[in-house]
């Protein structure tokens, strides 16, 4: 890995900071470690976004719950009054809250989307709030990395390995020269 302010190749394993500028590496590890993508992370005292499924289970159990009250209260009203469409209501409460909840909670617990795995590997991409998105125009070079290299069409070029080979000593190429000078002077 190279730092991205200096250049400066550093020691594999897990360095913190570029031993010649003194830049912190664990944005850039983290960056690395995602993909490239900058996770999200989330203050464990702000409030969450309910999933469908939770939501649903709560509605269900709420409905069910409300029947405990309700059902009551409208028989009580039926009780008092001699006509027949009250005691219809509370049948109709009854079937609604104790039979309607538990479906609720049922469906939901089986059709609706749970919520997110924060330990499973998404797709998503992760932007931090705080930083603005990418601009598309003309890019910075930093002056302290090696330029960069145009890719050919096909997308696909030949490694250059040049760099990979030291240059031959200057004593080598002296010793080149002279035995030139021999061959030419034996013809």
């Amino acid at each position: 890995m190279y730092c991205p302010q200096c250049g400066q190749q550093q020691a594999p394993g897990t360095v913190r900071y570029c031993s010649r500028c003194g830049f912190p590496l664990d944005g850039v590890l983290q960056l690395l470690g995602n993909g490239g993508m900058l996770p999200v992370y989330r203050d464990p005292q702000a409030p969450r976004e309910m999933s469908p499924r939770k939501k649903g289970v709560r509605q269900g159990g709420m409905l069910f719950l409300s029947g405990a009250v309700v059902c009551p209260i409208l028989g009580v009203f039926a009780s008092y009054t001699n006509a027949a469409f009250p005691e219809i209501l509370v049948a109709l409460a009854a079937i609604i809250c104790f039979i309607g909840g538990p479906l609720r909670m049922l469906y939901a617990g089986l059709f609706e989307e749970g919520a997110p795995n924060p330990y499973a590997p998404s797709a998503r991409t992760y932007v931090s709030p705080h930083m603005s998105p990418p601009q598309f125009g003309a890019p910075v070079h930093n002056a302290a990395l090696p330029p960069p290299q145009a890719q050919s069409a096909s997308g696909w070029r030949r490694p250059i390995t040049a760099e990979l080979a030291n240059p031959p000593s200057v004593t080598e190429n002296t010793t080149r020269l002279l035995d030139k000078e021999d061959r030419t002077e034996n013809q």
